[in-house]
């Protein structure tokens, strides 16, 4: 049983495959954590992590650029079923479209556009940088033992606005509520970083190593 953390150029990959280790550490698990831009290794994969730092168009090129990649997590993850989980821009790779420097196409695994932040209070600084207070709108495996107060690490710019309202898990706050967390089916996505998030990022990731949905 492994873990596959996509490399295509972008992504915290370092201390994302730190923070699955220490996870399974702690949990005494021994499995291997690929950071790969290997197909193969996605494929075969038991859980898929696609991370994400940047602007949404260039993670899209860098992802897209990958021979035989997408059509790798398309068949671990839509076809096979197989736990995914996407960080911030790898969360919003899967909307259907980006709206940051022009229009680009994503995956389209969950319906939903990317939008640029626009707090309601103008003092707010764009990007949202720093740590946010996240609020549960209906639970998730992958939020077990994450309660009321718990806090996570978020540097963004852009959020996720779902077609469908009942695809948020999470909602933080930031001169308006955005799109903290989104999940269906074997799909989850956060748009802050576990990584970075001290506990509630290990609960969170050892959540989603344990996830069988």
């Amino acid at each position: 049983m492994s873990i596959a953390i996509v490399d295509y150029g972008s992504g915290n990959l370092h201390s994302a495959a730190k923070a699955f280790e220490r996870a399974l550490r702690e949990q005494g698990q021994t499995r291997p954590v690929h950071v790969t831009a290997e197909p193969e290794l996605v494929a075969a994969a038991d859980h898929i992590v696609l991370p994400g730092v940047g602007a949404f168009a260039d993670c899209r090129a860098g992802l897209f650029a990958l021979p035989g990649m997408v059509a790798a997590l398309e068949e671990a993850v839509l076809r096979r079923g197989r736990p995914f989980l996407g960080i911030c821009v790898g969360m919003q790779l899967m909307a259907s479209l980006g709206l940051e420097h022009g229009r680009h196409r994503g995956l389209d695994w969950i319906a939903g556009e990317i939008r640029r932040l626009t707090p309601e209070d103008a003092g707010l600084k764009v990007p949202h940088m720093g740590w946010n207070e996240i609020a549960l709108r209906r639970p998730h495996p992958v939020f077990a033992g994450i309660g009321a107060g718990a806090h996570a690490y978020f540097v963004h710019s852009y959020r996720f606005v779902p077609a469908d309202e009942r695809a948020v898990v999470a909602e933080a706050y930031h001169g308006g509520a955005l799109t903290a967390a989104l999940g269906r089916d074997n799909l989850v996505g956060t748009q802050f970083h576990p990584e970075k998030s001290q506990a509630t990022g290990l609960r969170l990731i050892a959540n989603f190593m344990a996830w069988r949905p």
